[in-house]
């Protein structure tokens, strides 16, 4: 469902993707791991077309998108759908309003259709009953519910994550990963999480990979990492200050 060839990406002079490959079957969860700031939501940014890359191919459900025209490129990015790392919902818009965006902009519906979709949208995130308030009347956790369900308006194929726990704590980040694995179980998405947040990333993942110095340097399933012979990957999973990477 998504193949990365080889991409690069810098900017202001410095690489933060150097020739990454990745492949992404369709229906699986696959997580991206690393440290703060090693390019994870720069990778997330170009598997969703909104950068392109300095060089290499994007290849998403079949089509090299890293070269298209713009309106070539919106066609894509409706398979798509981006959960960002503070939901990014727009404050002026109540839920309904929110989630109802992207409907508004890219189906001819009528309103009663978008209403439905609206709650049956909220209703898979466990929200329904909230399409009246605005976003700083919810919580941390139920502001990326929403913005979950933002994404999943248009029933985008693709999944993307960025940091989907950050912020929250222990017990809402459990929440939003079981609601991970319920969209790819219950609807069958294709998902790319990318996170620090190795519990989660345990949970949630069909494969797990790690991102170190613009490359995914190990890729494989819980077990296969945990197993792994690399010091880099298993210092990162145990949260160890002992081994390579250094701060």
């Amino acid at each position: 469902m998504i193949t990365l060839n080889q991409i690069s990406y810098r900017v202001s002079g410095r690489t933060i993707l150097r020739r990454l490959d990745l492949h992404v079957e369709r229906g699986e969860t696959f997580a991206v791991m690393g440290l703060s700031g090693v390019g994870k939501s720069t990778l997330l940014k170009c598997i969703g077309g909104l950068i392109r890359p300095t060089a290499g191919e994007v290849i998403i459900d079949g089509t090299e998108i890293s070269r298209l025209r713009e309106s070539q490129l919106r066609q894509v990015r409706r398979k798509i759908g981006m959960v960002f790392q503070y939901a990014a919902l727009f404050d002026s818009l109540s839920v309904y309003e929110n989630v109802a965006f992207g409907l508004r902009r890219h189906r001819q519906l009528t309103e009663e259709e978008i209403r439905d979709v609206v709650a049956e949208k909220l209703g898979l995130v466990g929200l329904s009953g909230t399409e009246h308030l605005m976003p700083a009347q919810l919580s941390g956790g139920m502001q990326k519910r929403v913005g979950l369900a933002r994404a999943l308006a248009l029933d985008p194929p693709i999944l993307l994550y960025d940091e989907p726990t950050s912020g929250l704590d222990p017990i809402t980040a459990a929440t939003i990963g079981d609601l991970i694995v319920r969209m790819r179980d219950q609807l069958g998405v294709t998902s790319v999480v990318v996170s620090h947040d190795v519990p989660l990333i345990k949970h949630i993942s069909n494969r797990i990979g790690m991102l170190f110095h613009g490359k995914i340097i190990a890729a494989g399933t819980k077990e296969e990492m945990e197993q792994t012979d690399n010091p880099i990957v298993r210092q990162f999973m145990e949260g160890s200050t002992e081994g390579p990477i250094r701060l």
